[in-house]
């Protein structure tokens, strides 16, 4: 009878354990997509700048979503980055970035914090689809080809060139309060 309830409950705590971690892949991928990411109202401005950028349509086809730039493939930089885009449904619920306007004063500070952890990763994400090797000079013009080689040279982040991409980049507000004085 030990043995029975040992074995019955061994099993039990597989199925949970198993549920739980089919419960957790499937939650996390739902949330790893575009429809869920711009599902706030106030990520309808991104959706819209994204869908003008080369992000979206390009000559090549290929069209990078949400979690493509802003969620790591590995998986505790994926958790942690999870857990950071928090504050962005916590400012939508207690209405700090829930209209144009509000999110326009935050987006300095916003695009900063993604800026700064593109240079940490040193651009993980982006090469992850771009890869310096796969690049064709044929391609590119010039410039561009002396550009990344140099960038790749000297372990230069994608987006101290690439800022605005995929969306509008910000103009840093001390620089208004410049022109405004």
């Amino acid at each position: 009878m030990k043995n029975k309830i040992i074995i019955g409950s061994t099993l039990a705590g597989v199925f949970a354990a198993l549920f739980f971690i089919f419960g957790f892949n499937v939650t996390l991928e739902a949330t790893n997509t575009t429809e869920f990411c711009t599902s706030c109202h106030s990520m309808q401005w991104n959706k819209q700048e994204w869908m003008e950028s080369v992000h979206y349509k390009n000559a090549s086809g290929v069209r990078a979503e949400c979690k493509d730039c802003h969620v790591p493939h590995p998986m505790g930089a994926k958790l942690y980055a999870k857990f950071m885009a928090a504050k962005d449904i916590w400012g939508e619920i207690t209405g700090t970035i829930d209209t144009k306007e509000k999110f326009e004063n935050h987006r300095w500070t916003m695009a900063n914090k993604v800026w700064d952890k593109h240079r940490e990763t040193n651009s993980r994400e982006c090469k992850s689809c771009h890869i310096f090797d796969a690049f064709s000079k044929e391609e590119q013009d010039r410039i561009a080809y002396r550009k990344h080689k140099r960038a790749l040279k000297q372990n230069i982040a994608c987006i101290e060139c690439h800022k605005g991409v995929a969306h509008m980049a910000p103009i840093d507000p001390e620089t208004i309060s410049k022109v405004l004085d």
